[in-house]
């Protein structure tokens, strides 16, 4: 390349640098003056909020100070400056002076002021001074601290300012708020926050809770109204039913103050009071007595439904809370008032009640229909009087009856040979009689002055002198444990040897009798009757020995005589006609007196309980027909039919047969005798329920109804004919069976016997100890 375009390629390269230096310049130029409208702008901005900063200070009198290494200076409002300072006391247009006054005030204002200038902390407080209170709020901001000063003074002087009565309202411990006119919340406490669950109202509104929703609508109505307006409100704050009353106050300004007051134990209480009422009410009307309460004005307050049964009057008009006047009108127009003379005057006295600052005596009513009325009369804690009746006309008659009872029951004890007397559960005597006194020697007025156990112990122990048996008897009066008031008795030996029965029985009131008998006598007369019963035995044994022994004795000869008789009947020729019939009559009274001893034996044996029955099955229809052959012959000889009657299913009886043969042998010998000739035995068998009856029936002569009554009685039959022992031991066999006999007779109509037989007889009537 040449020089020359060398030379022309650095002209070109300079010209496109200053070119370019140039384009640079003016793009630097043209940012400098846009950078410098802006700040003229912001400048401009600056100056206006200044401008309206300091306008709004002096519109609002506060003066604001900024502060600087402890130095203080005015920054605006420097007639609010000098209000200040007068309210202080501090020379006007020295903010310096001012703050040291404001620390003077109180060491808690130089504390707070100290903490702003030299930490920083933000401060709000009132400093009183001698002629006003200065509003002190305090901010920092960098290197400065700002304070604004707003002077009270005068009737104001007194309040708050704003964010102290914000503070004061967050301290509250129940729920107050702002709320707007549709119930809103503009502003809350900490308990509003803490009873709706959050952290602060940005997050309840963002949640949309609130405390109440009934509040809302509270709220929505005292801005309506532009009142206040109040309600109470249950709800559950922190786990817990709580009630509250909330109020709601429309504020100047707009908006609605809403403040809530706990009135949880005031509303308990109310409503324990409530129950209580409704209780006390309840009680009232379920007891016997009429119960009244009547007001200050004499107005029926209270009523129990016995009061309306007593007096029967309405309830409707009850209800209507008549006076007490009007209900004694009412009463005495029904008579169910005393009778009485001045009636005006009786009912002004009853009025005259309310007068009264004590409780008086109770009063009887007598009514014109009989009843009596306990009337009494209380002061009412609240005022009035409360009126308590009582129908005691049964109570009176139940006393007067009482009254006779005692009166009858001392006369009965007076009237009883036995020493009595009656002990309380205290000890105390309460009844005895007069065989008591005379017994152990002591007087009416001795038993008086006695009055206890123990004092009457102390008349006693002179004929008695055992304490022991005093003791144990205490403890039969006095001990509470029902075990040791278990009756007893016994017998003691009084110091004139007497013998003295005693017994102690608790009665069910809880008193105690104690009686004593003498029965030295009766003890004489039971040895003496000890001895004479076993006379009576020892001859009861002997006359039983003795009637063996006879019977034995007797059978002997009799054997003989029966023998020989009847050897003299066949003798034939040898022997005449009327010699076989005096053999013949021999024979026939050897054999019924041998039958008659045998029916004494048999007597003797029952009457000493040693006859067993052999019991078997016996064949009513055989028995009967084989009794009925063994006295064909002697009713032949007597010209009398004998007849049998019985079903053909008659069947079996459970018995001794020789027994039942035995019976029925002397209810024939027996209708034989009586019968007259051509006349008819009937001997039959039913059975019944649960029985046999076997029935011996004659047409004979009958029997008078003077001797019905005792035919069975032993040796009564005498006119019958024997020894008068068969029907005796007919009843007696009959009734060893476990049966019974009876008769149906009359005079010339014949009899009936019947034998009442149970379908099995107990095998061991005859000997009990074989009985299992």
């Amino acid at each position: 390349m040449s020089e020359q375009d060398l030379i022309l390629g650095a002209a070109a390269g300079a010209v496109l640098l200053a070119l370019c230096a140039m384009f640079w310049l003016v793009d630097q130029r043209r940012r400098n003056e846009a950078r410098l409208a802006a700040l003229r702008g912001r400048i401009s901005e600056l100056e206006a909020a200044a401008d309206a900063a300091q306008a709004s200070v002096e519109a609002f009198d506060s003066a604001l100070l900024s502060v600087e290494d402890g130095r203080a200076s005015l920054t605006s409002g420097e007639e609010s400056l000098a209000i200040c300072a007068q309210a202080m006391g501090a020379p006007p247009g020295d903010p310096q002076a001012l703050i040291s006054a404001f620390m003077r005030a109180d060491p808690d204002h130089a504390r707070r002021l100290l903490a702003l200038f030299e930490r920083g902390e933000a401060c709000a407080f009132e400093a009183h001074g001698p002629k006003g209170v200065v509003a002190v709020e305090g901010r920092a901001a960098g290197a400065l601290a700002w304070l604004r000063l707003s002077a009270v003074i005068g009737h104001d002087a007194g309040l708050p300012t704003a964010p102290r009565f914000a503070a004061f309202l967050d301290g509250r411990p129940a729920p107050a708020w702002i709320a707007a006119a549709n119930g809103a919340p503009l502003w809350v406490n900490a308990a509003w926050l803490k009873a709706a669950g959050a952290a602060t109202l940005d997050e309840a509104l963002a949640r949309g809770v609130s405390f109440d929703k009934a509040a809302d609508s509270l709220v929505a109505e005292a801005s309506n109204l532009g009142a206040r307006r109040q309600t109470v409100r249950w709800t559950a704050v922190e786990g817990r039913r709580r009630a509250f009353l909330l109020t709601a106050q429309p504020l100047e300004g707009g908006g609605v103050g809403v403040w809530a007051d706990d009135i949880t134990e005031t509303e308990e209480l109310r409503e324990g009071l409530k129950r209580h009422v409704e209780a006390h009410d309840e009680t009232l009307n379920h007891i016997a007595d009429a119960v009244a309460i009547f007001g200050e004005g004499k107005r029926l307050l209270f009523h129990n439904t016995a009061f309306a049964e007593l007096w029967g009057l309405e309830p409707a008009w009850l209800v209507e809370r008549p006076t007490h006047g009007e209900v004694l009108d009412r009463l005495r127009q029904r008579r169910r008032l005393p009778e009485t003379v001045d009636y005006a005057r009786w009912k002004a006295a009853e009025l005259d009640r309310y007068e009264d600052t004590a409780a008086g005596p109770d009063d009887l009513w007598s009514l014109p229909d009989g009843r009596t009325i306990k009337v009494g009369r209380q002061p009412h804690p609240m005022g009035g009087v409360v009126l308590l009746f009582s129908d005691i006309t049964g109570e009176l008659r139940l006393k007067a009856q009482y009254n006779a009872q005692i009166q009858v029951q001392q006369a009965t004890l007076d009237k009883l040979n036995d020493a009595v007397a009656v002990f309380g559960s205290d000890g105390r005597l309460r009844l005895h009689n007069e065989a008591f006194e005379q017994f152990w020697n002591v007087t009416p007025a001795q038993l008086d002055m006695a009055h206890d156990f123990e004092g009457v112990v102390d008349l006693c122990v002179p004929r008695l002198h055992d304490m022991g048996f005093w003791r144990e008897l205490k403890g039969r009066v006095a001990d509470p444990d029902p075990q040791a008031r278990a009756p007893i008795s016994g017998e003691v030996k009084t110091s004139d040897s007497r013998i003295v029965v005693y017994q102690s029985r608790p009665l069910p009131d809880g008193a105690t009798l104690i009686a004593f008998a003498d029965v030295t006598d009766a003890r004489k007369l039971e040895s003496a009757l000890a001895d004479r019963s076993a006379a009576l035995a020892e001859a009861e044994r002997l006359k039983r020995d003795f009637v063996g022994n006879v019977s034995y004795e007797l059978r002997t000869p009799l054997t003989t005589i029966i023998g020989y008789s009847e050897l003299l009947e066949r003798s034939g020729e040898n022997l005449s006609e009327r010699g076989r019939g005096h053999a013949a009559a021999v024979r026939i009274a050897a054999t019924q007196l041998a039958r008659s001893i045998d029916d004494v034996l048999d007597m003797a044996q029952i009457d000493a309980d040693e006859m067993a029955l052999d019991l078997e099955d016996v064949d009513v229809a055989d028995l009967i027909a084989k009794a009925a052959e063994r006295w064909a012959g002697e009713a032949a000889a007597a010209r009398v039919k004998i007849r049998i009657e019985h079903s053909p299913t008659i069947g079996l009886l459970r018995g001794d047969v020789r027994r039942l043969a035995q019976t029925l042998d002397h209810l024939a010998e027996n209708a034989i005798r009586q019968t007259p000739p051509d006349g008819t035995v009937t001997l039959a068998a039913r059975r019944g329920l649960g029985e046999v009856q076997l029935q011996v029936t004659d047409t004979g002569r009958g029997i008078p109804f003077h001797v019905q009554a005792h035919i069975f009685d032993r040796f009564i039959g005498r006119e019958r004919g024997g020894p008068g022992l068969g029907l005796a031991l007919v009843k007696a066999l009959v009734e060893l069976h476990g049966g019974w006999v009876a008769l149906e007779s009359e005079p010339g109509a014949g009899a009936t016997f019947t034998c009442h037989l149970p379908e099995a007889a107990q095998g061991a009537a005859g000997h009990p100890e074989l009985g299992f």
